[in-house]
C-alpha cells in the first residue's frame, strides 16, 4: 500500500477520483506480496464451480479434452528445463507463432496467466470513480465484481432482442465511462455481436475511453476477429485465452493485442511481475499450438457437432433454447423447476451443469462436452423430465 501511495502511480490514481481507501483495494487485488483479503479474491476468481468427482463436467465453459498433442509433447519437452527461468527464448517464439496467425505486430501482444488479470487490470488502468464501465447483461460478470470492489460505477445494459451487444445503448447509458467491455462471442449466451458495431463503439466512444473485446470464445466461430481494430487503433484492447478451444485452462495462459502505449499503462501496476513469470509449460504449449489450423478448425467442428445434438434434443422435449449460441455453450429455458433445482436434479444423474444468470433467471447454461458427454446429458434430462 505505501508503495503505491508514495508513487507517481498512487498520484494518477488519485488524480482519477481513487480514495486512499481504493488504493488499498488495487494493492490488494494487483500488488504481488500483499495478503489478498477475501472480497479480493472473489473480485479477481474465475467462476468455476468445484468439480463433482465422477460427474461429467459440463458447467464451467471448460474444453472437454487436453492441449492439442503437439503442444502437450512441447510442454512435456520443456519440463526438463523447468531449472531455468527462459530455456531459449519461449516468449519469443509465442509471439512470433501468434503474430503470423493473427497477423498482428509481436509489439502489440502481452501473455498473461489467463485472462483474469488484464479482465481485472484494464478497469483500474482506465476506469475510475469518475469514469465508469459499460457492460451487457448477461456477460461474463468479473469486471462487475472488479467495478464494486475498486468503486467505478458498473452500467449493465440489457442485449438486444437477438442477443447482440446494443452498443448504441451502451454508449448512450454512460457517454463519459472509461470502459466499454464487449464479450463475443458472449458468456453465457454464446451469441455473436457484429464487428460492424463493434467499430461502430470504437468509433464513437469517447476517445479517451478504451474498448476492451473478450474474444475467449472466438476460436468457436468463424465470425470477423476485432483483433484488426487492436491494429488499427490505439483505443482498443482485445483479449483471447488459451483456456478454451485450446485445453488449456489449468495451465493458464492468457494474450491482450494492443498498442504499447496502452500495454504500457496496465504495466504500472506490477504488470511486468504477473508477464514475465509465466509457466514455461504454458508459453510452450501455446507457441506450438496456435500455428495447427487445421486441428483446431476440427476440434471446433467436433463441438458444434455435439452441440447441435443436444440443442435438438432439449428442444424435442419441449424445452426453450436461446437460439444463436456460436461458442462452446447454450442457454436452456426450465419449466417447472428453478435452475438450482435442476443442476441438482442433474447432480443425481451424475452430470454437472452450469448457473443461471440474474438477466435470465429462469435458464441454465451448458457447456458442450464430448459427443459422449452430451449424450449422458441428454439421457439425464430424459430421466429427469419423466420422474
Amino acid at each position: 500500500m505505501e508503495r503505491i501511495e508514495n508513487s507517481e502511480i498512487g498520484e494518477d490514481l488519485i488524480s482519477r477520483g481513487y480514495s486512499r481507501r481504493q488504493l488499498g483495494r488495487i494493492a490488494a487485488l494487483l500488488g504481488g506480496g500483499i495478503a489478498l483479503a477475501g472480497s479480493a479474491e472473489s473480485a479477481f476468481a474465475q467462476q468455476s464451480a468445484r468439480a463433482v468427482a465422477g460427474a461429467v463436467r459440463i458447467g464451467s465453459n471448460e474444453c472437454w479434452t487436453g492441449p492439442l498433442p503437439a503442444g502437450a509433447e512441447a510442454a512435456m519437452l520443456i519440463v526438463a528445463k523447468g531449472n531455468w527461468y527462459e530455456p531459449n527464448g519461449e516468449h519469443a517464439k509465442l509471439f512470433d507463432a501468434v503474430s503470423k496467425v493473427e497477423g498482428v505486430p509481436v509489439d502489440r501482444i502481452l501473455a498473461w496467466p489467463g485472462s483474469s488479470d488484464p479482465l481485472a487490470r484494464t478497469p483500474i488502468t482506465f476506469a475510475s470513480p469518475k469514469r465508469g464501465i459499460v457492460t451487457a447483461d448477461p456477460t461474463y460478470e468479473s469486471i462487475w465484481r472488479t467495478g464494486a470492489w475498486i468503486g467505478a460505477k458498473v452500467t449493465k445494459v440489457p442485449l438486444t432482442s437477438d442477443y447482440r451487444h446494443d452498443v448504441k445503448a451502451m454508449l448512450a447509458a454512460d457517454p463519459n465511462a472509461g470502459v466499454y467491455y464487449i464479450c463475443s462471442p458472449n458468456n453465457p449466451t454464446g451469441t455473436i455481436t457484429p464487428i460492424e458495431d463493434i467499430q461502430w463503439l470504437a468509433e464513437n466512444k469517447p476517445k479517451d475511453a478504451v474498448l476492451l473485446v473478450d474474444e475467449a470464445y472466438v476460436h468457436w466461430s468463424d465470425t470477423p476477429r476485432a483483433v484488426k481494430l487492436a491494429v488499427e487503433r490505439d483505443d482498443v484492447i482485445v483479449m483471447r485465452t488459451f483456456s478454451k478451444l485450446f485445453g488449456m485452462a489449468g495451465m493458464r495462459l492468457g494474450l491482450t493485442f494492443a498498442s504499447p502505449a496502452l500495454h504500457e499503462k496496465m504495466m504500472r501496476y506490477d504488470g511486468g511481475q504477473v508477464t514475465n513469470m509465466l509457466p514455461m509449460t504454458a508459453v510452450a504449449c501455446g507457441a506450438a499450438s496456435v500455428p495447427l489450423a487445421d486441428q483446431i478448425k476440427a476440434r471446433a467442428a467436433q463441438m458444434v457437432s455435439a452441440r447441435e445434438m443436444a440443442i435438438a434434443h432439449v428442444q424435442k422435449r419441449g424445452l426453450k433454447v436461446l437460439p444463436g449460441s456460436h461458442a462452446n455453450m447454450f442457454m436452456v429455458e426450465w419449466k417447472d423447476k428453478t435452475p438450482k433445482e435442476m443442476m441438482a436434479a442433474f447432480l443425481e444423474q451424475g452430470v454437472q451443469i452450469g448457473r443461471s444468470w440474474t438477466a435470465y433467471p429462469q435458464m441454465s447454461r451448458i457447456t458442450v462436452g464430448s459427443t459422449e458427454d452430451m449424450q449422458k446429458f441428454c439421457l439425464a434430462l430424459d430421466k429427469i423430465l419423466m420422474a
